[in-house]
């Protein structure tokens, strides 16, 4: 594999000097060189600024036996090599007032020099590949949900929330509206396009919505969004949680995943012929998630606590369905202004997955549905959380797992989904997860101690 970041004549490329250069401007002193293990937690490695050109040329090593899911101990090293698309100087400084800086990376085998096909974001990639050979580039905006609970005086997380606020209320029931500014500002200062931010549903709950872009340089945002509202709710003495379901009974936080794709410049969702605006590309996209969604649910609602959301009576979509006018389906189209707008909203998703796989498996399922040219169910408008069972069988409506055991079977069962996840990441994912809900299957809960133990 040739480095991206170097010309034939051994020199920097264009962008990898660009990036030398704006450290030497905005005095960095320290790089995080950041890449993420298969159950989508962000890890980096911390570089001194003047080793920069080292990591663009040479990349930068580390032992891999050590992450989630990456390698064996015998074949451990791994190599770093940054993409300078992705430099941002973080929004915090160190206390001398020099700055740190962020480069996201790919992850390549040593052994081979290739790609790493345990590394997530080259899982994204393959899909990304697989939709450009048939023409089209994927644009993706999520909603990632977070709730903001106090501190105790251990600086530990608990449960209660911030504030008593509702869906889009403002002080002095937000009380959290200056912690979510703050992270506005501290997003922005990273290349953040902020759409809108408001109070969610339930009391501590938030959502920050930000510009759409390629599905790659989404999957990125994601992980660096989730790392900004964190370490700025630590600053006001918060602890942010991208959790599914932290408080029970009450909504879960979901992350609703708008698509589209693109062909030659036009949105190839958008038929203005069509009744809903949608192309037979996009039907079949929606045919093919539909088809899939059992097993896209272990990828996409990947903990035991995602299956606490996903319930009904609590806005979370179980039922596998699609609509174009309410949000008890699974997927929604979404009404749009202007024909580039066009686009479908996976709404079971939940902030907990790992982004560059979720967005792989949902588009490997679409463009499944596209490449068999899947015929669409009709869309339900009626509210299917108030369809008794009988009237979800008149309909044909399935729904989702109801736990990451059942989920992890249809995973395994689904050759399109598993397969999209590689042969590397495919068992080992199956492997931690497996062992996640067995973990959670011999454990007794306090629920089960204060109803059991003294009746029985």
């Amino acid at each position: 594999m040739t480095n991206p970041n170097v010309k034939a004549d051994g020199g920097l490329t264009e962008a990898a000097q660009d990036v030398i250069d704006e450290i030497d401007e905005e005095d960095v002193d320290f790089l995080r060189l950041q890449f993420t293990d298969i159950l989508g937690t962000v890890k980096n490695v911390s570089v001194p600024a003047d080793q920069a050109e080292k990591a663009f040329t040479e990349g930068i090593y580390f032992d891999g036996s050590s992450i989630e899911g990456f390698v064996r101990i015998q074949e451990s090293d791994m190599r770093l090599v940054p993409d300078p698309d992705t430099f941002a100087i973080l929004p915090w400084r160190n206390s001398d007032e020099h700055a740190s800086a962020r480069l996201i990376c790919d992850v390549i085998n040593t052994s081979t020099g290739e790609p790493f096909e345990g590394d997530p974001r080259y899982v994204l990639k393959q899909a990304l590949e697989r939709a450009e050979e048939l023409g089209y580039t994927v644009n993706a905006a999520p909603e990632p949900e977070f709730f903001l609970f106090e501190e105790d005086e251990d600086g530990r997380a608990t449960t209660k929330t911030s504030d008593a606020g509702g869906y889009f209320d403002v002080a002095p029931k937000d009380l959290a509206s200056d912690v979510r500014r703050d992270i506005i500002y501290g997003l922005e200062e990273m290349g953040f396009e902020i759409e809108a931010s408001h109070h969610e549903v339930a009391q501590g709950q938030h959502e920050i919505n930000f510009e759409y872009d390629d599905a790659l340089s989404t999957a990125d945002n994601v992980g660096t969004f989730r790392t900004v509202v964190r370490a700025i709710a630590a600053q006001h003495d918060l602890h942010a949680t991208f959790m599914p379901k932290p408080i029970p009974r009450i909504n879960g936080s979901g992350m609703h995943t708008h698509i589209s794709l693109f062909k030659d410049g036009e949105n190839a969702f958008h038929d203005e012929d069509d009744e809903f605006d949608l192309s037979d590309e996009a039907h079949s996209f929606i045919a093919g998630i539909l088809e899939h969604a059992p097993a896209l649910a272990a990828v996409t609602n990947p903990t035991v606590n995602s299956y606490k959301r996903l319930v009904p009576g609590y806005e979370a979509p179980v039922y596998v369905a699609w609509s174009d006018r309410n949000r008890s389906a699974l997927i929604r189209k979404p009404a749009a202004r202007i024909p580039a707008a066009s686009r479908i909203e996976a709404r079971f998703p939940d902030p907990s997955c790992n982004p560059y796989l979720a967005f792989a498996v949902l588009i490997h399922a679409g463009l499944d549905g596209i490449e068999r040219d899947l015929d669409c169910p009709d869309p339900v408008r009626e509210n299917i959380y108030e369809f008794d069972e009988e009237k979800r069988e008149e309909y044909g409506i399935d729904t989702l797992p109801e736990n990451l055991g059942e989920a992890i079977d249809e995973l395994e069962a689904d050759e399109t989904v598993y397969g999209a996840l590689g042969e590397h990441i495919g068992p080992k994912f199956v492997q931690a997860k497996s062992q996640e809900h067995q973990d959670y299957l011999v454990d007794v809960s306090d629920w089960e101690i204060d109803r059991y133990l003294e009746k029985f």
